[in-house]
């Protein structure tokens, strides 16, 4: 009976390190808004983590702490928020920008602690690979006439700025004939390269053939002190950012379609998978999250903390609030066709595990 207990729990352990995370990474968002909240005078009447029945509860000097069944979220419960109060520290009596600031640090702290991940994730690495150009495979071609040279550091392929190594792979994706239009730094100046000929092959994700480009050359690594491990943390937090919003453009421009996409489910299996290899591989992934999970909620949809900052910048533009019951219905549709889509992208993820 021990070990069929032990076994269980050495194959569900990791999985239950990803809720855990996806769970703390809500908590870290929704107490961006109470940090916020509480500086700027607004009374929180509710600090929940979960949602549904409550198990536990405690009060404080205002404010109610609690801890709810279902660990897929929480929420910063405000005065005022959704509705009209007479409490001069409700929400809705606030001035705009104190309200804007509310609203923007759920997604600012979600970005603060993806710096902070990557930051921890780097300790134990030695040295960082750089962008620059240090030998090509006897086969390359992309060093052929007008191409690449020895010590070019890469700065932009095709339009998108490179940060890390990282960018390299993402950006060497998806291309039609192997040409890629690139930017380098040579001998001090920006030097701009057209059509560089790489190798590519055929690959198949979820059904969907992409072309690979074959990379054929290798580069430097950078030893690590502390001026390249900051600089080095900030490059990847921005790659990440990038990342994110390009995933974002290429998905909506048909280049990735919903098969590529994965919610709360996908996620939680992803990184339980990496749990199972240390947490040095777990926590690149986290960050990765976090920082897409700050940037989504910024993005202008209604229900969103971005589409309660489009009605607030409206406000502080017009002098004037949109009425509450406008607002309402705008963010209730949109709540609606995200739970739909939520619920979509959940039962394909739960499909493609059987």
């Amino acid at each position: 009976m021990w070990q069929s207990i032990v076994s269980f729990l050495n194959s569900v352990w990791p999985y239950l390190v990803a809720i855990a995370a996806f769970l703390f990474l809500i908590i870290i968002h929704e107490f961006g808004h109470f940090i916020a909240a509480k500086t700027l005078g607004v009374r929180v009447n509710e600090f929940a983590v979960g949602f549904g029945p409550t198990i536990f509860r405690k009060k404080g000097k205002e404010t109610e702490y609690s801890l709810r069944l279902v660990p897929l979220g929480g929420f910063c419960a405000m005065e005022g928020e959704d509705e009209t109060s007479t409490d001069e520290r409700a929400f809705c009596n606030k001035a705009a920008w104190r309200r804007f600031l509310i609203v923007v640090m759920g997604a600012v702290f979600n970005l603060i602690f993806g710096v902070v991940l990557i930051a921890v994730s780097f300790i134990p690495q030695t040295q960082f690979a750089t962008t620059k150009v240090a030998y090509f495979a006897d086969t390359a071609t992309s060093n052929s006439a007008g191409g690449l040279q020895l010590d070019d550091e890469i700065i932009e392929i095709e339009g998108r700025n490179i940060y890390t190594v990282n960018d390299l792979a993402y950006n060497f994706t998806a291309v039609d004939d192997g040409k890629i239009n690139m930017t380098v730094i040579r001998n001090g100046e920006k030097v701009r390269l057209t059509n560089v000929p790489f190798a590519t092959e055929l690959y198949d994700l979820n059904g969907k053939k992409y072309n690979i480009i074959t990379l054929d050359f290798k580069v430097y690594p950078e030893q690590k002190t502390f001026g390249s491990y900051i600089t080095q943390t900030g490059k990847t937090a921005l790659s990440y950012s990038q990342t994110v919003i390009y995933t974002l453009v290429d998905l909506i421009g048909g280049r990735y379609g919903m098969s590529e996409i994965s919610g709360p489910v996908g996620v939680t299996v992803a990184l339980g998978e990496a749990a199972k290899t240390g947490i040095f591989d777990l926590l690149p992934m986290i960050a990765l999250i976090t920082i897409n999970l700050g940037i989504f909620n910024l993005l202008p949809i209604p229900a969103l903390d971005g589409g309660r900052l489009v009605f607030i910048l409206i406000e502080m533009i017009f002098r004037k609030p949109v009425p509450v019951k406008y607002e309402k219905w705008v963010h209730a549709a949109g709540l609606f066709i995200l739970l739909l889509f939520m619920a979509f992208v959940m039962v394909k993820d739960i499909w493609m595990l059987f």
